[in-house]
């Protein structure tokens, strides 16, 4: 354990203060608490707990903070909503309330990875903490490099947990659990990916009508993908425009770039089925295409038992091609995700299969060409439809869980001051507020308050996803993937190939399955991961595997069957009564 010197150092500002006004002794505490009632009092509501219980959690944080006072913690994050929430007002907020100066860098995903990897390599500390996504699990359960946080409970942190942690009130707790039941990553933020689609345009009785003419069956929201591709033709290639604006039934994007390696990856392929059933993720065979057994990747080629290239995988990569030349803007083809995010707030987009509430923050603003007038969306967000392979029991979409992640070689103090502004930032005092700024839910308490309840109208269908028992469908990459940093990296490269055309979308996962089991097998060679580490299966036969039961599966003989659609208003009426 740490040696406890530091009682009588404090933050730079709060230090300043009391020498000029002469404080000392006891008077130190109750600075510390002014300091809190200040920020109890202009920021931090609304909460689940009353104001007396939001004081008794500040004041814990005073009292267990002590040790650390004087101490600068550096800490890193990718720049959203939600985090230049906690950089710009809790980091400042935890260095007043508790002495410790906290720096709270915000940077691009990339570099955040970057930096962990860097740290896990080189052993020389650079963040005292991270918040990187819970995608990287499978790396961090196997390299040892990371911190469990269950063990840190029970041993080293266990003066400085947060006695209302309260950690079975985390919705994606199982997301950031790994095989052996250890608790590597604490979530700090969520999103989702879903359908989105313009809900005034699709309860227009005129276009209604046109719909049921031409495809025999009601517009509304796509069940399947069959019915995701007649409203993206119907759109597109018959309504053509709207009030006199040039519209689509689609969008995505497709420049060659690592973000398009986020589309496919970030579940593309277990929204066609390709994978098998299980939840958070498939097994013995995930969304990413990579055969499990025992714990050890054995393989990704369908000759393998993987089903990165396997039918299912192809079937959605050929339509991610199709559609986007189809029916999505022209210059949708060479944007990146950064660049496609805002366009369906410009108005001329119908609907999107692939759209991150992240985004809702963004897409609720005032003045918007998809907001009313009185601040209600003229969109909705719902489930995303299910591809043709997609069977009952499987995950049906991608939800993003940024965790805060410590690492071995960080100081054991520098680590434990980190880790109480970690729990500061998820704390019942803050996280309710945190959640309506930045519309990434973290906590079952938060989501059922009467303040979401409030403010749900505004918000186009995000409540209700998170209140519906629908929400557990939708997961992030699992343990499955031995190096998520490693492996990410390739599937951008060969993912453009297909969307400029340059190869069959059969050729270019061919490749990248290829590619995956090459990187798997350096990584067993090099039995750099102790525990769980990839033995790749010996090649053999595909139809082996394709007669074998689950995946990789077969290629059906008819992969758009009928379409299938749902009222939005009839989907909001099944979720409630699931939920009583």
């Amino acid at each position: 354990m740490f040696e406890n010197n530091n009682k009588t150092r404090h933050g730079m500002a709060l230090t300043a203060l009391l020498t000029l006004s002469g404080l000392a002794g006891t008077a130190w505490a109750d600075a510390y608490e002014d300091a809190a009632k200040k920020w109890l009092e202009s920021e931090f509501s609304p909460s689940t707990l009353t104001p007396e219980q939001q004081m008794e959690e500040l004041k814990w944080f005073i009292k267990a903070t002590e040790p650390f006072r004087g101490m600068e913690i550096n800490v890193a994050s990718e720049t959203i909503t939600t985090h230049e929430y906690e950089a710009k007002t809790l980091a400042r907020a935890f260095s007043e309330i508790t002495g410790i100066r906290l720096r709270h860098d915000l940077m691009q995903e990339g570099d955040v990875v970057e930096k962990l990897q860097t740290q896990m390599q080189s052993g020389k500390n650079i963040y005292d903490g991270y918040i990187n996504d819970s995608d990287l699990i499978g790396t961090h359960f196997r390299y040892g490099k990371a911190v469990a946080i269950s063990d840190m409970i029970e041993n080293e942190a266990k003066d400085y947990t947060l006695p209302t942690l309260d950690i079975d009130d985390f919705i994606g707790i199982s997301f950031t659990t790994g095989p052996d039941g250890k608790i590597y990553q604490l979530p700090v933020q969520q999103f989702a990916n879903l359908y989105w689609f313009r809900a005034d345009w699709f309860e227009r009785p005129e276009l209604k009508k046109q719909f049921q003419d031409i495809y025999g069956y009601e517009l509304g929201v796509p069940v399947n993908w069959s019915a995701y591709e007649d409203i993206a033709e119907f759109f597109s290639k018959h309504v053509k425009e709207i009030d006199g604006q040039r519209v689509y039934g689609h969008m995505d994007y497709g420049k060659k770039d690592p973000s398009l390696g986020w589309r496919f990856t970030d579940a593309w392929f277990s929204m066609a089925g390709a994978g098998d059933k299980g939840l958070p993720n498939g097994l013995p065979v995930d969304e990413w295409g990579i055969r499990v057994e025992d714990c050890h990747p054995v393989g990704s080629s369908v000759t393998r038992g993987g089903a990165t290239n396997g039918p299912a995988a192809v079937f959605a990569t050929q339509k991610y091609v199709d559609w986007m030349r189809e029916y999505a803007p022209r210059e949708a083809q060479g944007m990146t995700f950064s660049e496609s995010g805002p366009v369906p707030a410009q108005g001329h987009i119908a609907q999107q299969i692939f759209w991150y509430t992240a985004f809702t923050a963004d897409m609720t603003k005032p003045g918007l060409a998809v907001v009313n007038e009185d601040g209600t969306p003229k969109w909705r967000m719902a489930p995303s439809p299910k591809g043709p392979y997609w069977e009952e029991g499987m995950k049906l979409g991608y939800q993003d869980a940024g965790a805060w992640t410590f690492l071995v070689s960080t100081p054991e103090k520098r680590r434990l001051a980190a880790w109480l502004y970690a729990q500061f930032t998820v704390s019942k005092t803050v996280s309710l507020k945190k959640t309506l700024v930045g519309l990434t839910p973290i906590r079952e308490s938060d989501i059922e308050s009467d303040a979401m309840t409030e403010a749900a109208p505004k918000l186009g269908g995000l409540v209700e996803f998170y209140r519906s028992p629908a929400r557990t469908q939708w997961t992030p990459t699992g343990t499955n993937v031995p190096d998520y940093p490693r492996l990410a990296q390739l599937w951008w490269q060969y993912i453009a190939e297909a969307a400029s055309g340059d190869k069959t979308p059969q050729e270019a996962l061919d490749g990248l399955a290829q590619a995956q089991d090459t990187m798997m097998a350096r990584l067993e060679r090099g039995k750099v991961q102790p525990k769980c580490g990839p033995k790749l299966n010996e090649p053999r036969d595909a139809e082996y595997w394709l007669s074998q039961p689950g995946a990789p599966k077969p290629k059906l003989e008819n992969e758009k069957p009928q379409g299938q659609t749902v009222s939005y208003d009839e989907l909001i009426k099944s979720w409630e009564q699931e939920r009583n």
